[in-house]
């Protein structure tokens, strides 16, 4: 009897662009099977890359989400859109994710440039497909496909699930062959004291309006684990005291409830008990200075502790000689 002959195994790097509230932080989480990105309806949540690893049989796909791509008018925008480009660094698969049911406009001119700019293989996602009529499906693709030379056109629903298998099937097809870059066993490459702010500003975000969803940035000031129990101790910047007290609530109702329920999908997630403390500071103005931001991103926040954490170690050292 003739034995099919071994498929190569697959590995590689793949970079998800696109319009804020475009779904990709959907999707991210879909494929990963958890929530490691946060998704809210507000556009912009995501400010960070953040790294997904999805093992499956012959393949491992990493997938970078990224910031929605849009006109940067603060520093924080500038730093997002920075994000972006640095993602498409060392990809092997740029995957351009469209909302279908939005009407094609300026930014998906511009997402299209990103494609061309690239010049490596593309990979279009139609997302929301679901609602779109059946009838304009086609013509949509045929527009696309005039538009830019895709490796392929895949119609989705992140939500759904709806083509899901596909568009993954259609990746890993395109991914070099080569060993996996994480062991089997991650999902991310993100500290979970990151993940634990991400889910707090997802909590903040989803409880309140305005302005405040866009001047908010959550830092993790201490993370301290034990058998038992871990503490997490938690800052919420925001630029006014305006929002401070939105954020607050009479009676501090707003931020207990914002608390609650941050504790609460993190005892599910981390699977351990949780006792989380978090104070609300405002920091004038911090979206637009460059410094500012970067002293809120969790990469700079994490080579500090590092930094903390060898000077320790190198105390403790020198005392035992």
């Amino acid at each position: 009897m003739k034995t099919e002959p071994k498929q190569a195994f697959r590995s590689g790097f793949v970079a998800i662009v696109g319009r804020p509230n475009a779904g990709k932080s959907t999707l991210l989480n879909r494929y990963v099977g958890q929530k490691i990105a946060i998704v809210t309806s507000k556009p912009q949540t995501t400010r960070n890359r953040i790294q997904g690893i999805v093992n499956r049989p012959g393949g491992q796909i990493v997938f970078i989400d990224t910031p929605g791509l849009h006109k940067a008018e603060s520093a924080l925008g500038r730093q997002m859109m920075r994000e972006v480009a640095a993602a498409l660094e060392g990809i092997d698969v740029l995957l351009l994710m469209v909302d279908a049911s939005r009407p094609f406009a300026g930014p998906d001119v511009y997402l299209l440039q990103r494609a061309k700019s690239f010049g490596g293989t593309t990979i279009l996602a139609l997302n929301k497909v679901d609602r779109l009529p059946k009838t304009q499906l086609l013509p949509l693709i045929a527009a696309y496909q005039k538009e830019y030379d895709f490796a392929a056109i895949v119609p989705i629903s992140a939500l759904k699930g709806t083509g899901c298998k596909e568009l993954l099937d259609e990746i890993v097809r395109h991914l070099p062959e080569g060993a996996a870059h994480f062991p089997e066993d991650q999902v991310t490459d993100q500290p979970e004291r990151f993940l634990a702010a991400e889910l707090i500003r997802e909590k903040a975000i989803e409880q309140t309006y305005h302005e405040v969803p866009h001047a908010l940035a959550v830092v993790v000031e201490k993370f301290e684990e034990s058998p038992k129990i871990l503490r997490i101790y938690a800052t919420l910047y925001v630029e006014r005291d305006a929002q401070k007290k939105i954020l607050i609530g009479s009676k501090g109702a707003m931020l207990k409830r914002i608390g609650t329920e941050a504790r609460k999908e993190l005892e599910a997630l981390l699977g351990t008990k949780i006792f989380l403390e978090t104070h609300v500071k405002v920091a004038p103005g911090w979206r637009d200075h460059p410094q500012r931001v970067r002293d809120l991103d969790w990469h700079v926040q994490l080579e500090a502790l590092t930094e903390d954490q060898n000077e320790a170690q190198d105390e403790v050292e020198d005392e035992k000689e």
